[in-house]
Protein backbone atom coordinates (compact mmCIF):
# COMPACT_ATOMS: atom_id res chain seq x y z
CA UNK A 1 0.00 0.00 0.00
CA UNK A 2 2.89 2.17 0.33
CA UNK A 3 3.27 2.61 -3.27
CA UNK A 4 -0.02 2.56 -4.28
CA UNK A 5 -0.72 5.84 -5.88
CA UNK A 6 -3.06 8.99 -3.98
CA UNK A 7 -4.87 11.74 -5.87
CA UNK A 8 -6.32 14.34 -3.48
CA UNK A 9 -8.03 17.18 -5.88
CA UNK A 10 -6.24 16.91 -9.25
CA UNK A 11 -2.58 15.75 -8.13
CA UNK A 12 -2.08 12.29 -7.92
CA UNK A 13 0.98 11.39 -6.35
CA UNK A 14 3.17 8.21 -7.03
CA UNK A 15 3.21 6.74 -3.66
CA UNK A 16 2.42 7.72 0.14
CA UNK A 17 5.46 8.48 0.88
CA UNK A 18 6.20 12.50 1.90
CA UNK A 19 9.79 14.43 2.64
CA UNK A 20 8.71 15.80 6.24
CA UNK A 21 9.72 19.73 6.36
CA UNK A 22 12.93 19.93 7.82
CA UNK A 23 14.83 23.09 7.85
CA UNK A 24 18.35 23.13 6.70
CA UNK A 25 19.48 26.75 7.96
CA UNK A 26 21.16 27.27 4.72
CA UNK A 27 19.63 30.56 3.10
CA UNK A 28 20.63 33.78 2.74
CA UNK A 29 18.24 36.69 2.87
CA UNK A 30 15.34 34.13 2.56
CA UNK A 31 17.17 32.67 -1.14
CA UNK A 32 17.69 28.71 -1.49
CA UNK A 33 20.21 28.14 -3.24
CA UNK A 34 22.38 24.71 -4.82
CA UNK A 35 22.29 23.02 -1.61
CA UNK A 36 18.84 23.31 -1.71
CA UNK A 37 18.38 21.76 -5.34
CA UNK A 38 20.89 19.19 -4.66
CA UNK A 39 18.99 18.39 -1.49
CA UNK A 40 15.57 18.39 -2.21
CA UNK A 41 16.35 17.06 -6.00
CA UNK A 42 18.07 13.81 -3.75
CA UNK A 43 14.77 12.92 -2.45
CA UNK A 44 12.77 13.18 -6.18
CA UNK A 45 15.16 11.12 -7.97
CA UNK A 46 14.95 8.59 -4.65
CA UNK A 47 11.53 8.17 -5.16
CA UNK A 48 9.40 10.14 -2.89
CA UNK A 49 6.23 10.66 -4.11
CA UNK A 50 5.48 14.40 -2.34
CA UNK A 51 8.60 16.38 -1.27
CA UNK A 52 7.71 19.48 0.89
CA UNK A 53 10.48 22.19 1.20
CA UNK A 54 11.61 23.16 4.62
CA UNK A 55 9.46 25.85 7.02
CA UNK A 56 9.39 28.93 4.80
CA UNK A 57 9.10 32.02 6.17
CA UNK A 58 6.63 34.24 5.12
CA UNK A 59 8.33 37.71 6.75
CA UNK A 60 11.81 38.29 7.52
CA UNK A 61 10.96 38.61 11.04
CA UNK A 62 9.02 35.07 10.69
CA UNK A 63 12.54 33.04 10.52
CA UNK A 64 13.31 31.08 13.06
CA UNK A 65 17.43 31.38 12.24
CA UNK A 66 19.27 34.02 9.26
CA UNK A 67 19.40 30.53 7.64
CA UNK A 68 15.98 29.91 6.98
CA UNK A 69 14.22 30.28 3.63
CA UNK A 70 11.82 32.95 2.94
CA UNK A 71 8.70 33.53 0.66
CA UNK A 72 8.53 37.08 1.23
CA UNK A 73 10.04 38.52 -1.97
CA UNK A 74 9.44 38.29 -5.56
CA UNK A 75 12.82 37.75 -5.91
CA UNK A 76 12.79 34.57 -4.20
CA UNK A 77 10.35 32.85 -6.59
CA UNK A 78 13.59 32.01 -9.42
CA UNK A 79 15.58 29.57 -7.79
CA UNK A 80 12.51 27.61 -5.92
CA UNK A 81 10.60 27.72 -9.74
CA UNK A 82 14.17 25.63 -10.89
CA UNK A 83 14.19 23.31 -8.19
CA UNK A 84 10.64 22.38 -8.24
CA UNK A 85 11.15 22.25 -12.39
CA UNK A 86 13.62 19.38 -10.91
CA UNK A 87 11.82 17.91 -8.69
CA UNK A 88 8.49 17.37 -11.14
CA UNK A 89 11.17 16.10 -13.81
CA UNK A 90 12.32 13.46 -11.53
CA UNK A 91 7.91 12.53 -10.92
CA UNK A 92 8.21 13.73 -7.10
CA UNK A 93 5.19 16.64 -6.46
CA UNK A 94 6.24 19.50 -4.53
CA UNK A 95 4.85 21.25 -1.68
CA UNK A 96 6.12 24.42 0.33
CA UNK A 97 5.32 24.87 4.32
CA UNK A 98 4.18 28.37 4.99
CA UNK A 99 5.43 29.25 8.37
CA UNK A 100 6.10 32.27 10.77
CA UNK A 101 8.08 31.57 13.79
CA UNK A 102 6.35 33.71 16.09
CA UNK A 103 8.16 34.04 19.72
CA UNK A 104 10.89 31.52 18.26
CA UNK A 105 12.10 33.71 15.64
CA UNK A 106 15.64 35.38 15.57
CA UNK A 107 17.43 32.48 16.97
CA UNK A 108 21.19 31.38 15.70
CA UNK A 109 21.60 28.62 13.79
CA UNK A 110 21.84 25.27 15.49
CA UNK A 111 25.12 24.64 15.40
CA UNK A 112 26.00 27.73 16.65
CA UNK A 113 24.09 27.18 19.69
CA UNK A 114 20.26 28.00 18.69
CA UNK A 115 19.57 31.05 21.28
CA UNK A 116 17.48 33.37 20.81
CA UNK A 117 19.43 36.67 19.44
CA UNK A 118 19.34 39.82 20.43
CA UNK A 119 18.66 42.66 18.53
CA UNK A 120 21.58 44.01 18.16
CA UNK A 121 23.37 40.93 17.71
CA UNK A 122 21.64 39.96 14.45
CA UNK A 123 18.38 39.42 15.79
CA UNK A 124 15.03 41.13 15.36
CA UNK A 125 11.98 41.71 17.61
CA UNK A 126 9.56 38.65 17.88
CA UNK A 127 5.87 38.71 17.64
CA UNK A 128 3.04 36.57 18.74
CA UNK A 129 -0.34 36.48 20.16
CA UNK A 130 1.07 37.64 24.19
CA UNK A 131 4.07 38.72 25.66
CA UNK A 132 5.23 35.27 27.21
CA UNK A 133 8.25 33.96 25.56
CA UNK A 134 9.70 30.61 24.99
CA UNK A 135 12.48 30.45 27.86
CA UNK A 136 12.42 32.60 30.43
CA UNK A 137 16.04 34.45 29.27
CA UNK A 138 13.74 35.22 25.84
CA UNK A 139 13.43 38.82 25.10
CA UNK A 140 9.60 39.19 25.27
CA UNK A 141 7.77 38.95 22.29
CA UNK A 142 6.02 41.88 21.21
CA UNK A 143 2.03 40.96 21.34
CA UNK A 144 0.55 41.78 18.10
CA UNK A 145 -2.63 44.40 17.39
CA UNK A 146 -5.13 43.72 15.25
CA UNK A 147 -3.40 45.18 12.56
CA UNK A 148 -0.25 43.07 12.97
CA UNK A 149 -2.18 40.01 13.07
CA UNK A 150 -4.14 41.02 9.66
CA UNK A 151 -0.78 41.99 8.10
CA UNK A 152 0.41 38.54 8.91
CA UNK A 153 -2.38 36.94 7.31
CA UNK A 154 -1.82 39.19 3.98
CA UNK A 155 1.54 37.76 4.22
CA UNK A 156 0.35 34.19 3.97
CA UNK A 157 -1.69 34.91 1.25
CA UNK A 158 1.03 36.88 -0.53
CA UNK A 159 3.19 33.28 0.42
CA UNK A 160 0.47 31.51 -1.61
CA UNK A 161 0.34 33.35 -4.57
CA UNK A 162 4.57 33.62 -5.06
CA UNK A 163 4.00 29.76 -4.16
CA UNK A 164 1.53 29.04 -6.84
CA UNK A 165 4.25 31.29 -9.03
CA UNK A 166 7.10 28.73 -8.31
CA UNK A 167 5.72 26.18 -9.50
CA UNK A 168 4.92 24.48 -5.81
CA UNK A 169 1.57 22.16 -6.19
CA UNK A 170 0.85 21.88 -2.80
CA UNK A 171 0.73 24.11 -0.04
CA UNK A 172 1.03 23.17 4.00
CA UNK A 173 0.42 25.95 6.60
CA UNK A 174 2.58 25.46 9.77
CA UNK A 175 0.78 25.45 12.38
CA UNK A 176 2.98 23.25 15.28
CA UNK A 177 5.63 23.09 17.21
CA UNK A 178 5.29 25.90 19.45
CA UNK A 179 5.10 28.46 16.45
CA UNK A 180 3.38 31.50 15.77
CA UNK A 181 -0.08 29.71 14.93
CA UNK A 182 0.32 27.44 17.44
CA UNK A 183 1.12 29.84 19.90
CA UNK A 184 -2.66 31.29 18.87
CA UNK A 185 -4.16 27.38 19.60
CA UNK A 186 -2.63 27.11 22.98
CA UNK A 187 -3.81 28.68 25.75
CA UNK A 188 -0.57 28.48 27.60
CA UNK A 189 0.86 31.29 25.17
CA UNK A 190 -2.25 32.86 24.04
CA UNK A 191 -3.48 35.09 27.14
CA UNK A 192 -5.58 37.43 25.03
CA UNK A 193 -8.85 38.61 26.12
CA UNK A 194 -10.08 40.17 22.98
CA UNK A 195 -11.96 37.93 19.67
CA UNK A 196 -8.47 36.09 19.44
CA UNK A 197 -7.89 34.31 22.39
CA UNK A 198 -10.22 33.10 25.51
CA UNK A 199 -11.95 30.04 24.06
CA UNK A 200 -11.18 27.53 21.81
CA UNK A 201 -13.72 29.61 18.88
CA UNK A 202 -11.20 32.59 19.61
CA UNK A 203 -7.93 30.57 19.73
CA UNK A 204 -8.38 28.79 16.56
CA UNK A 205 -9.65 32.28 14.52
CA UNK A 206 -5.71 33.32 13.29
CA UNK A 207 -5.62 30.27 12.03
CA UNK A 208 -9.08 29.88 10.36
CA UNK A 209 -8.42 33.69 8.89
CA UNK A 210 -4.95 32.58 7.13
CA UNK A 211 -7.07 29.09 5.85
CA UNK A 212 -9.40 31.41 4.09
CA UNK A 213 -6.85 33.98 3.23
CA UNK A 214 -4.90 31.16 1.24
CA UNK A 215 -7.91 28.96 -0.39
CA UNK A 216 -8.74 32.15 -1.64
CA UNK A 217 -5.34 32.27 -3.56
CA UNK A 218 -4.63 28.62 -3.75
CA UNK A 219 -6.14 26.92 -7.02
CA UNK A 220 -9.29 25.06 -5.99
CA UNK A 221 -7.51 22.01 -7.71
CA UNK A 222 -4.36 21.92 -5.32
CA UNK A 223 -4.27 20.34 -2.24
CA UNK A 224 -4.05 22.18 1.20
CA UNK A 225 -2.45 20.56 3.98
CA UNK A 226 -2.28 22.18 7.48
CA UNK A 227 0.82 20.94 9.63
CA UNK A 228 -1.17 20.66 13.50
CA UNK A 229 0.72 19.59 17.28
CA UNK A 230 -1.99 17.70 18.37
CA UNK A 231 -0.87 18.15 22.39
CA UNK A 232 1.23 20.31 24.36
CA UNK A 233 2.21 17.44 26.31
CA UNK A 234 1.03 19.85 29.48
CA UNK A 235 -1.51 20.33 31.49
CA UNK A 236 -3.91 23.26 30.58
CA UNK A 237 -2.52 23.28 27.19
CA UNK A 238 -3.64 22.70 23.33
CA UNK A 239 -5.20 18.71 23.35
CA UNK A 240 -5.75 15.80 21.33
CA UNK A 241 -9.54 16.80 21.74
CA UNK A 242 -9.12 19.97 20.58
CA UNK A 243 -7.34 18.91 17.55
CA UNK A 244 -9.90 16.74 16.30
CA UNK A 245 -12.46 19.66 17.07
CA UNK A 246 -10.06 21.62 14.75
CA UNK A 247 -9.99 19.25 12.04
CA UNK A 248 -13.39 18.87 11.33
CA UNK A 249 -13.59 22.81 10.79
CA UNK A 250 -10.58 22.85 8.74
CA UNK A 251 -12.51 19.97 6.67
CA UNK A 252 -15.25 22.08 5.45
CA UNK A 253 -13.26 24.84 4.82
CA UNK A 254 -10.93 23.35 2.03
CA UNK A 255 -8.09 21.38 4.00
CA UNK A 256 -7.45 18.33 2.52
CA UNK A 257 -5.60 16.63 5.07
CA UNK A 258 -3.92 16.87 8.59
CA UNK A 259 -0.12 16.68 8.55
CA UNK A 260 -0.52 14.97 12.80
CA UNK A 261 2.74 15.95 14.57
CA UNK A 262 3.09 17.40 18.49
CA UNK A 263 4.70 19.20 21.02
CA UNK A 264 6.62 22.15 20.38
CA UNK A 265 5.20 25.01 21.97
CA UNK A 266 6.61 24.03 25.68
CA UNK A 267 10.27 23.74 26.25
CA UNK A 268 9.95 21.27 29.01
CA UNK A 269 7.43 19.04 28.24
CA UNK A 270 7.85 15.47 28.61
CA UNK A 271 7.58 13.80 25.17
CA UNK A 272 7.01 9.77 24.87
CA UNK A 273 9.30 9.38 22.06
CA UNK A 274 9.43 5.98 20.56
CA UNK A 275 8.87 4.48 17.21
CA UNK A 276 5.66 5.68 15.58
CA UNK A 277 5.27 7.83 18.84
CA UNK A 278 2.65 10.49 17.02
CA UNK A 279 0.61 7.88 14.98
CA UNK A 280 -2.18 7.57 17.38
CA UNK A 281 -3.30 11.28 16.87
CA UNK A 282 -2.88 10.42 13.13
CA UNK A 283 -5.40 7.66 13.59
CA UNK A 284 -7.91 9.31 15.90
CA UNK A 285 -8.41 12.36 13.93
CA UNK A 286 -8.96 10.29 10.29
CA UNK A 287 -11.16 7.74 11.90
CA UNK A 288 -13.10 10.54 14.27
CA UNK A 289 -13.63 13.49 11.81
CA UNK A 290 -13.04 11.64 7.77
CA UNK A 291 -10.20 14.01 6.98
CA UNK A 292 -6.83 12.71 5.26
CA UNK A 293 -4.01 12.57 7.64
CA UNK A 294 -0.25 12.09 7.51
CA UNK A 295 1.45 9.94 10.28
CA UNK A 296 4.96 11.46 11.30
CA UNK A 297 7.33 10.51 13.96
CA UNK A 298 10.22 8.61 14.01
CA UNK A 299 8.87 5.72 11.22
CA UNK A 300 12.27 4.65 9.92
CA UNK A 301 10.89 1.05 8.52
CA UNK A 302 9.20 -0.30 5.53
CA UNK A 303 7.15 -2.79 7.14
CA UNK A 304 6.39 -0.51 9.74
CA UNK A 305 4.98 2.31 7.31
CA UNK A 306 3.09 -0.34 5.42
CA UNK A 307 1.24 -1.48 8.83
CA UNK A 308 0.12 2.03 9.44
CA UNK A 309 -1.39 2.11 6.31
CA UNK A 310 -3.04 -1.45 5.91
CA UNK A 311 -4.35 -0.34 9.70
CA UNK A 312 -5.86 3.15 8.23
CA UNK A 313 -3.95 5.13 10.97
CA UNK A 314 -2.89 7.44 7.94
CA UNK A 315 -3.40 7.86 3.86
CA UNK A 316 0.37 9.12 3.57
CA UNK A 317 3.78 8.54 5.66
CA UNK A 318 5.98 11.23 6.28
CA UNK A 319 9.84 10.72 6.30
CA UNK A 320 12.14 13.03 8.69
CA UNK A 321 15.44 12.27 10.01
CA UNK A 322 14.91 8.67 8.03
CA UNK A 323 14.85 10.52 4.64
CA UNK A 324 18.23 12.66 5.53
CA UNK A 325 19.77 9.61 6.58
CA UNK A 326 18.94 8.16 3.02
CA UNK A 327 17.79 10.00 0.31
CA UNK A 328 16.47 6.53 -1.78
CA UNK A 329 14.37 5.32 1.34
CA UNK A 330 11.72 4.90 -1.33
CA UNK A 331 13.83 2.52 -4.33
CA UNK A 332 14.96 0.49 -0.87
CA UNK A 333 11.98 0.31 0.78
CA UNK A 334 10.44 -0.96 -2.60
CA UNK A 335 12.52 -3.71 -2.78
CA UNK A 336 12.10 -4.81 0.30
CA UNK A 337 7.96 -4.40 0.38
CA UNK A 338 8.68 -6.88 -3.08
CA UNK A 339 6.85 -4.00 -5.20
CA UNK A 340 8.27 -3.33 -9.01
CA UNK A 341 8.62 0.97 -9.48
CA UNK A 342 10.09 2.62 -12.07
CA UNK A 343 14.17 3.26 -10.89
CA UNK A 344 15.77 6.50 -12.33
CA UNK A 345 17.38 5.34 -15.79
CA UNK A 346 20.39 6.52 -14.40
CA UNK A 347 20.83 3.80 -11.53
CA UNK A 348 19.38 1.14 -13.33
CA UNK A 349 22.38 -0.81 -13.16
CA UNK A 350 21.86 -0.59 -9.36
CA UNK A 351 18.13 -2.16 -8.71
CA UNK A 352 18.96 -5.69 -8.89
Amino acid sequence: MLFEPLTIRDIRFRNRIVMSPMCQYSAINGYANDWHLVHYGSRAVGGAGLVIMEATAVSPEGRITPGDLGIYDDDHIVQLRKINAFLHQYGAISGIQLAHAGRKAGCALPVEGGKQLGINKGGWQTLAPSPVPFYADDSFPLMLDTAGIKAIIASFRKGAQRSLEAGFKVVEIHAAHGYLIHQFLSPLSNKRTDEYGGDFNNRIRFLKEIVTAVREVWPENLPLFVRISATDYSEGGWNVDESTQLAVILKTMGVDLIDTSSGGLVYDAKIPFGPGYQVMFSEKLRKETGIKTAAVGLITEPSQAEEILLKGQADMIMLGRELLRNPYFPLFAANTLSNEIEWPLQYKRAQK
